[in-house]
């Protein structure tokens, strides 16, 4: 296996993002598609193998002749770790989906300037339908998800592995890599003055007395939340321990079924939550969520700290790595020491799939070794934050070679190994289900 084979192998795990479909009667779903394949009371559908194949090819992926085939095994294979997870109680909570639904729709929500508005009138239809639409998909994607994670758990390569995967790679199938740039960053988001956060807590107290002289929680949480689960009249669904922040959970627990707790601050924003119910280890609650949001002054002194830390790193005296891991509040580079990475890791990322306005900042204010000054940017979840951007290094085009690509080697040679181990797996899991693929697709030897 070739590593154009396993990054492309790679990127076609990113594309089979359609739900997995539960059979309740098969005689309607007939009507209006065709079953391809059964794994005990799950399907896979004509349409859905269609639909995965076009976004893969749409997305980059090789059009080779085995692609449909490759597509419908990992269809198959998502499938079957459903129905085993279903056998070995291998389970994703309701908390879980409902927070990856939100941090999707946030994101969702970002790219149309925030606003449901904007969504509907681009899609037609509402943020709550789509989300009733993908949240079985979710939570099937999360269910295999974790099946993964448990079968290749502990899974890793030593340095002879990889050296051996490269070997085995013909000079004339080693990629072709474009220019390469590695790029950290150093996050602050302004916080918002007390006098802002005081005057949604008063607001959140008129909200918490109305609720108590008979306004329906909910119907409150609708109007006036500004949290992503708002449309759900603030429900939260059941919660284990240790599971939400802190400060609220504390505030939820110290609450009888009921009662509704005075505002009180959390990473998220200001809250006041209701308890539904407790039963053992778990609650069950809602809540109002207002979102204090940041002035120009509070912006100028996050740019003024961010500015000297600058001057303190040319100056030498402070490392960008060190500082980005102590003081960055972007929690997806911050452990990484800032380092922005790629779909699969990578800290080089290539010019082709950095965000377009990284880019268009090196190439037009920076160079090899230099620091930006503070600018502002939007963050994926929507929030307006200040950065510091680090042009690190340059990597010229070249053919792949262990010296340069040992990082893009070694994770290659450790998802062939994963791809083997779950290979593995499927042929021993599939004696405990049914299996049922149309004969159209035999030629596939999916079962072999």
């Amino acid at each position: 296996m070739t590593l154009r084979y396993i990054i492309s192998a790679l990127l076609l795990m990113t594309f089979l993002m359609s739900g997995t479909v539960k059979a309740q009667n098969s005689d309607e779903v007939l009507v209006v598609d065709e079953i391809i394949a059964k794994v005990d009371n799950y399907i896979v559908l004509q349409s859905e193998l269609e639909k995965t194949y076009l976004n893969a090819l749409s997305q980059g992926a090789p059009a080779t002749p085995d692609l449909k085939c490759r597509i419908l095994a990992q269809l198959i294979s998502g499938k079957l770790m459903v129905a085993k997870a279903e056998i070995d109680s291998v389970v994703v909570s309701d908390l879980e989906v409902e927070n990856n639904l939100d941090r999707r729709m946030q994101m969702i929500l970002s790219q149309y300037g925030g606003t449901e508005e904007q969504f509907e009138e681009f899609y037609g239809k509402s943020i709550e339908d789509l989300q009733e639409e993908i949240r079985d998909q979710i939570k099937e994607q999360l269910v295999v998800q974790r099946m993964q994670e448990t079968i290749t758990s502990g899974l890793t390569v030593t340095p002879a592995e990889v050296r051996k995967f490269f070997s085995r790679i013909p000079n004339d199938s080693l990629p072709y890599f474009s220019t390469e740039v590695e790029v950290s960053q150093i996050v602050k988001i302004p916080e918002a003055n007390k006098e802002e956060k005081d005057r949604l807590k008063v607001k959140l107290a008129e909200l918490r007395s109305r609720a108590l002289s008979g306004e329906s929680f909910e119907e409150l949480a609708k109007t006036y939340s500004e949290g992503p689960s708002a449309s759900r009249g603030g429900n939260l669904s059941w919660a284990a321990r240790g599971m939400m922040a802190p400060p609220f959970e504390a505030a939820a627990l110290k609450l009888e079924k009921g009662e509704i707790s005075e505002p009180f601050e959390t990473e998220f924003g200001i809250h006041i939550v209701q308890l539904i119910d407790k039963r053992g280890n778990e609650y069950n609650s809602r809540h109002i969520l207002l979102l204090p949001q940041p002035t120009e002054e509070d912006f100028s002194r996050v740019e003024h700290e961010l500015d000297s830390i600058r001057t303190a790193i040319i100056e030498d005296t402070l490392s960008f790595e060190r500082i980005a891991k102590e003081v960055s509040e972007d929690k997806l580079t911050a452990g990484g020491g800032g380092m922005l990475t790629d779909q699969q890791g990578n800290t080089r990322v290539s010019v082709d799939q950095m965000d377009p306005v990284v880019y268009f900042t090196l190439t037009d204010s920076l160079d090899v070794g230099e620091i930006s000054k503070p600018m502002r940017f939007r963050m994926d979840d929507g929030k307006e934050a200040l950065r510091l951007l680090y042009y690190k290094s340059k990597i010229l085009p070249h053919q792949a070679n262990l010296k340069d690509d040992w990082q893009k080697i070694q994770r290659a040679a450790l998802e062939e190994k994963k791809a083997r181990i779950l290979n593995e797996w499927f042929n021993k899991a599939r004696g405990d289900v049914f299996i049922n693929i149309d004969e159209e697709y035999d030629k596939c030897g999916i079962i072999n």
